[in-house]
């Protein structure tokens, strides 16, 4: 019974805290912990700034803004041509719908008779030269049967799916619901940048048609041109024989003539 006491009490002074530790202090290791403290705070803070900033990003312009204010008052429409015409009525018909097949250009147009039966009693030069014109008027009437099927159908697309298709994504672009995603504006990005594409087309034909009648015109200037020139090096080259028969068949003239 004295031992079994004796080591309960042993245990029991054991089991006591110690009351004197050493203190080791380090302060290589102590700084290097104090700068890694201050590291990941300030990369706390930033990630917090970043986090803030794409979050205002984030939110729609509709809540700083009235997206109201940037829709346009007064569109201006595609027009027509409107009137009762007594003899225009199919080209007008055509500026507003488009003429592929040019019949209403033609119907206004004065037609050029046939050539074919006349060409074989031409000489070849004579040929080459009515061939050339006859071939700038049907050069013209190309361009023109095309500029006019190109300008009627541009007005018929803006006017029945062009306007409809802005005035759509007007009113999506300045919808102040806070509920449309990302996906959702860039869906509206793609669709204006569509619609753009669109209308950068329809001004490439219409610059197209510009460049082919200015392509017209330049070849009916330089026949001209080309005409007039070999007038006046046929006077040159043949000057003083034609003088010379002009000459001579009027002194015949004068010679042979009696008073009647």
């Amino acid at each position: 019974m004295r031992r079994l006491l004796l080591g309960l009490i042993g245990v029991a002074l054991a089991a006591q805290p110690a009351r004197a530790q050493l203190s080791v202090y380090d302060p290589a290791n102590t700084a290097r912990n104090t700068i890694s403290a201050i590291y990941q705070q300030y990369l706390l803070e930033t990630e917090r700034a970043q986090h803030a900033k794409l979050w205002a990003m984030a939110r729609r312009l509709s809540a700083f803004a009235d997206l109201r204010r940037y829709a346009l008052l007064d569109v201006p429409r595609w027009r027509t041509h409107g009137g009762d015409f007594l003899y225009a009525n199919g080209i007008n018909d055509a500026l507003i719908f488009g003429d592929p097949r040019g019949a209403a250009y033609l119907a206004v147009s004065h037609p050029v008779l046939s050539a074919r039966t006349l060409l074989g009693r031409l000489t070849p030069a004579a040929q080459r030269a009515l061939m050339s014109r006859l071939a700038t008027v049907e050069l013209a009437d190309a361009v023109a049967m095309s500029a006019i099927n190109d300008t009627g159908s541009l007005r018929l697309n803006g006017r029945r799916q062009e306007l409809q298709a802005i005035d759509a994504l007007e009113a999506q672009v300045i919808d102040p619901s806070l509920e449309q995603s990302a996906t959702a504006v860039l869906d509206k990005i793609s669709g204006s940048v569509l619609l753009g594409a669109r209308q950068r087309q329809a001004r490439s034909q219409l610059l197209t048609a510009f460049v082919e009648q200015l392509l017209v015109d330049s070849k009916r200037a330089r026949d001209v041109d080309a005409a007039a020139m070999n007038m006046q090096l046929v006077t040159w080259r043949d000057s003083r024989a034609a003088n010379a028969a002009f000459v001579a068949g009027t002194g015949d003239a004068l010679r042979t003539w009696r008073q009647p």
